[in-house]
């Protein structure tokens, strides 16, 4: 254990302790995982970006956005969680565990944002179409995307400098496979000061629980619009493009929930579980239910092989006729 200044320098994350079999299965597993999630994400930025129709769309403007995020959201912890699975290197610095946690608390805390901004935009659809290409504008959606990401960041800033100025005296176990507010609290040097505590809970509170009733009041207000429309083709299109929004909503903001809402200690194996749900399954997951049934993102799908098509054929056109020409 490695001591500077009195306070500990190193940190040891457990992570699963399993055996050598189950070892290889999770890493198995959860490689497949993050390739799976970093291939969809990245697909839906490439759509996104290269069709000209969807790019002008605020609801794909976000979602390319929420894409990305969702690709820097995975990178923060499951490298390091395959490369402790794979080689066993539990050893993680003071510094760089803080860095970690900053990232990933701020990540967490603009997906609470990006979400939020993509329940108004289904709210501005829904209950005020004939304004919403008005209010919706590319540089309104770029304005919440630049305001997720900044707020999002700027929330972590006080709880972690409070906690990079805390005394850490041992045991520097940390039991579980990334460095959380939580894991390090507990192995403070006594008595504990309130001010990072404060600081967290006040966070949590603004962050995830001010989010959560913002979606709640958005899609409460497009569902009781939804019910007053007299189209039912358009109420039965509009609730199922709504349904995969929430339930993108709820895996997020359930683990999320009973990791920072419920005071109550709970068992480190229940802990790692709740935070593989957000770190990568939801991630996975998120881009299949928002175009596994998406008619526009198959459509750009579909243009885009196309004009790959054309682009192929073109250039094997060409290399005949200049092969023909060589021979002549």
């Amino acid at each position: 254990m490695q001591f500077t200044n009195g306070t500990v320098q190193e940190f040891i994350l457990l992570g699963f302790e399993v055996g050598q079999l189950q070892r290889l299965l999770l890493l198995t597993f959860f490689t497949l995982i993050y390739m799976l999630a970093m291939a969809e994400n990245i697909t839906i930025i490439t759509l996104v970006v290269l069709d000209t129709h969807l790019a002008r769309l605020p609801m794909y403007i976000l979602l390319s956005n929420f894409s990305w995020l969702e690709i820097c959201y995975i990178n923060t912890t499951m490298p390091r969680m395959l490369l402790d699975l794979a080689l066993s290197n539990k050893i993680i610095f003071f510094s760089s565990c803080l860095l970690q946690f900053y990232i990933f608390f701020s990540l967490g805390s603009t997906e609470c944002f990006f979400l939020s901004s993509m329940a108004l935009d289904r709210y501005l659809a829904i209950c005020h179409p004939l304004r919403y290409s008005q209010i919706m504008s590319p540089n309104f959606c770029y304005v919440l995307i630049t305001a997720s990401w900044v707020l999002g960041f700027l929330a972590s800033i006080i709880p972690v400098t409070l906690i990079s100025k805390m005394s850490f005296c041992g045991p520097n176990v940390i039991d579980h496979f990334l460095c959380d507010a939580g894991t390090i609290l507990a192995l403070a040097c006594p008595p504990i000061p309130k001010a990072p505590i404060i600081s967290l809970i006040f966070v949590d509170v603004v962050v995830i629980l001010g989010n959560i009733v913002f979606v709640v009041l958005s899609y409460g207000s497009v569902i009781v619009t939804l019910m007053k429309s007299s189209s039912k083709g358009n109420r039965v299109k509009s609730f199922s493009t709504i349904s995969f929004h929430l339930l993108v909503v709820t895996l997020f903001y359930g683990p999320l929930a009973g990791m920072y809402v419920n005071p109550g200690e709970a068992d480190p194996n229940v802990t790692k579980m709740v935070a593989l749900c957000y770190t990568a399954i939801t991630p996975f997951l998120n881009p299949l239910i928002y175009c596994l049934r998406n008619d526009q993102m198959k459509e750009a799908l579909l243009r885009l092989w196309r004009r790959k098509a054309v682009f192929l054929k073109s250039r094997i056109d060409n290399v005949k006729k200049r092969k023909g020409t060589g021979n002549i």
